[in-house]
């Protein structure tokens, strides 16, 4: 098809529909979705201890699957497998709505308990 504009010709191809398949593809790396998983796993346990260390994970992924190992550190006494369950279910959540994957495995290490000490509870040394 050609045009004519100002005098110049300008040949413009038809236009052609691609199909959504050979478009291309992102790629979302393994990185992005351990930080995107990290956070997830922060939100889901709150207020952390004032000594731990914040979330950690790590990341497999593999058509459009991430596997997600997440290591944290908990208050005690807590019902462990109540949070843990808690930060499973956030993370694949978030991951599923933030990077578009689907989370199958959600593996939670619990690196280290903090115990938190009673209300009015006395400070300091006890034999």
């Amino acid at each position: 098809m050609t045009s004519v504009s100002d005098g110049v010709k300008e040949l413009r191809a038809p236009l052609t529909v691609v199909a959504p398949g050979e478009r291309g593809a992102t790629r979302i790396a393994d990185r992005v979705v351990a930080k995107v998983a990290a956070q997830a796993a922060g939100e889901a346990l709150g207020k952390l201890p004032r000594d731990a260390t914040r979330p950690h994970a790590t990341v497999t992924v593999h058509h459009g699957t991430a596997r997600v190992r997440v290591h944290l550190e908990l208050d005690y006494p807590s019902d462990i497998g109540d949070r843990c369950g808690q930060v499973r279910r956030h993370v694949v959540e978030r991951v599923g709505a933030l990077v578009g994957m689907e989370v199958p495995e959600v593996v939670v290490h619990v690196e280290r308990l903090h115990l938190v000490p009673a209300h009015g509870a006395a400070q300091g040394r006890t034999r």
